[in-house]
């Protein structure tokens, strides 16, 4: 690891996921992890992942958004996830606890608050080899909310930013592949998100439920990970009147890697990085196109999505580890931004957003 490479905010890793559903030792090295899952078939991209905490080290990867997630299914949902609400939220629980285990072991350090992130920041400086990684408590999909006292029990448990979609139909909002708007219960919530200060993340919200989330949701918002419609049509991606709208509101929008959102066409099982052409290039592509909607680079960065139920098969061919997110300045540097601009893209923007948001004593 050298000093001289840009601290890298990952704006969405689902670390405990991986943890505690994929049965990795995120401890481990990612060749280690790999190994150990030679032969197995269970998941998709098993000997393929991308992430260990050494990985991030050596990428300067110094601070991310961490992710708790569990889906509740009503009867006849076909997508995984859990028979009740109560069963998704005690697994929320078991992810908490995974990266408080990380905490005490060092590996990892809660940033809830302005004290916490300058903090961290300080430390991270000169980083050393075992420098704790900050993160970030976010919630993807909060299907786990059993009622909204909850949302107050997992604000103080360091819960920091909430997206109130996944895949499909939800209980508070509908996510990607559904349709509709939030209903009585979505805006509650984001009603209580806006006392507590909690971050929306709209990302995975349908287009029906982000407009109507626009309209009742008045506090801090991002998306995590998102790509741009324009250049992959699918309703995953955001359209530009929707990219312009989170941009009007002082949002930062993290490219992500899953191959299927940064190229068109791509078909799961079949495509290749290497023959549909997806390299770092390509997501530079998708920053570049927020950045031209802004009119300047305080609005990219990076939400990676990387070992998010897909590993080396689906994600940039020149992508190894994690550490090689630091390609990406050099490709930026061609394409014209300045080093105060890819500073930014590379972490800065998402540690302005929370500077500011923070600022005003929320999560204090």
């Amino acid at each position: 690891m050298t000093t001289d490479q840009y601290l890298i905010f990952d704006g969405h890793l689902d670390l405990a996921m991986n943890a505690m559903e994929w049965n990795r030792d995120l401890t481990r090295t990612v060749e280690e992890i790999r190994e150990r899952e030679a032969g197995m078939t269970d998941k998709p991209d098993r000997g393929r992942g991308t992430v260990s905490f050494s990985a991030m080290r050596n990428g300067r990867v110094g601070l991310c958004m961490a992710t708790q997630i569990a889906r509740y299914v009503k009867k006849g949902n076909t997508l995984p996830g859990w028979h009740s609400q109560q069963q998704a939220w005690a697994m929320t629980q078991a992810q908490l606890a995974w990266y408080k285990t990380m905490e005490e072991a060092g590996e990892l350090t809660p940033v809830t608050d302005v004290k916490s992130l300058e903090a961290h920041l300080e430390k991270w400086k000169k980083p050393g080899e075992y420098e704790p990684i900050g993160y970030v408590l976010s919630l993807e999909g909060a299907d786990s909310i059993v009622n909204l006292g909850y949302v107050e029990k997992a604000f103080d448990l360091g819960l920091r930013a909430i997206g109130p979609a996944h895949y499909g139909p939800g209980v508070y909002a509908q996510g990607t592949d559904a349709s509709g708007g939030l209903g009585e219960k979505g805006r509650a919530l984001l009603k209580k998100m806006e006392e507590l200060g909690i971050i929306l993340d709209a990302t995975h919200l349908c287009d029906d439920s982000f407009w109507e989330a626009m309209d009742v949701y008045h506090g801090p918002v991002w998306a995590s990970h998102n790509n741009c419609r324009s250049i992959v049509p699918h309703h995953r991606q955001f359209s530009d009147e929707q990219l312009r709208e989170l941009i009007g509101r002082g949002a930062v929008i993290g490219a992500v890697l899953d191959a299927w959102m940064m190229v068109p066409g791509w078909v799961r099982g079949v495509s290749t990085p290497e023959s549909a052409g997806v390299n770092l290039e390509v997501l530079a592509d998708h920053i570049d196109h927020v950045c031209q909607l802004a009119g300047n680079a305080l609005h990219a960065g990076i939400g990676s999505d990387l070992d998010g139920a897909f590993g080396t098969e689906q994600c940039p061919a020149d992508l190894h580890t994690i550490a090689d997110l630091q390609k990406l300045p050099a490709i930026l540097r061609k394409r014209g931004y300045t080093e105060k601009d890819i500073e930014g893209i590379m972490g800065g923007n998402w540690i302005r957003f929370l500077r500011k948001t923070w600022q005003g004593g929320a999560a204090l």
